[in-house]
């Protein structure tokens, strides 16, 4: 039997505590463990980028994290970005941007364009393409997808955020 290891993670700002294998990848306690199923799971290695959170401030590919190492972390993820029932600038723009078909790239791409206006609020369509080149979509390609993160980074979007996008 493999031993557990308690952990207590701050996500979508609930603290919650409890014991996982050593081996539990975070997505998947995200996901079985919280219920969180926002985060997706599309390749397990990395490759893809749909199960991207904010990790402490910074992008994280949560299925090449394990949970332990999230221990005393603050997690982020696609669900949490909402307040007060109003949906962040990003998933407003995404929606009327028409940048998702099947939506299953979507958390990822939001959650790394999100670290990308966190840390350029102004970024043009390269940077915007480099900064999601970790992610990958099969269905949109990719041209709505920058409108939408440009159309977010407008100072109308960053004001109804409070300026933090």
């Amino acid at each position: 039997m493999t031993p557990l290891n308690r952990i207590s993670v701050t996500v979508d700002g609930s603290r919650h505590e409890g014991s996982v294998e050593p081996r539990l990848l975070l997505v998947h306690y995200l996901r079985d463990h919280l219920g969180l199923t926002g985060t997706t799971i599309g390749c397990d290695t990395g490759n893809c980028g749909s199960c991207t959170v904010d990790l402490d401030g910074a992008s994280a590919k949560s299925c090449l994290v394990l949970a332990v190492q999230a221990d005393r972390c603050e997690v982020i993820t696609m669900q949490g970005l909402a307040r007060d029932g109003e949906w962040h600038p990003l998933q407003r723009s995404f929606h009327e941007q028409h940048a998702l078909q099947c939506g299953y790239c979507t958390p990822g791409m939001i959650m790394s364009a999100r670290d990308l206006l966190r840390d350029n609020p102004d970024p043009g369509p390269e940077e915007i393409r480099a900064a999601l080149r970790g992610n990958l979509c099969r269905c949109t390609g990719y041209q709505n997808i920058v409108k939408a993160v440009l159309a977010a980074s407008s100072p109308v979007a960053a004001a109804k955020d409070g300026g933090t996008p």
